[in-house]
């Protein structure tokens, strides 16, 4: 069987994902959410569900464009230096999970 992109997986799953990350490090879901908020512009978590994750990324209502301060690097790749809008997109969510995970308070996180 093909390995299915991200992109095409239901958000909820990579979500499921992202807080498993967090909450093993003792943060919580609503830590994740507010990271989510505060990046994408998104105010209501439940509509998100039925999206695929690329749905998400792509359609967020407003990216921070404090974004642009998120650097780094995440599974080997700088942040800053990727140029594929939705990949940098991908990745700059990821990273902000990783750093609530690694115990960073939220008001650094948010930038």
């Amino acid at each position: 069987m093909p390995r299915q992109s991200v992109y095409d997986m239901v958000f909820i799953k990579v979500y499921t994902a992202l807080v498993a990350k967090a909450e093993k490090k003792g943060r919580t879901n609503a830590e994740v959410d507010q990271i989510i908020r505060w990046l994408t512009g998104y105010e209501d978590m439940d509509t998100l569900h039925a999206m695929t994750y690329g749905q998400f990324l792509s359609s967020a209502p407003e990216w921070n464009p404090r974004s642009e301060f998120i650097t780094g690097s995440i599974c080997g790749v700088k942040v800053e230096t990727i140029e594929d809008p939705l990949e940098k997109k991908l990745r700059q969510l990821d990273k902000l999970v990783d750093e609530l995970a690694k115990g960073k308070p939220m008001e650094k996180i948010l930038r």
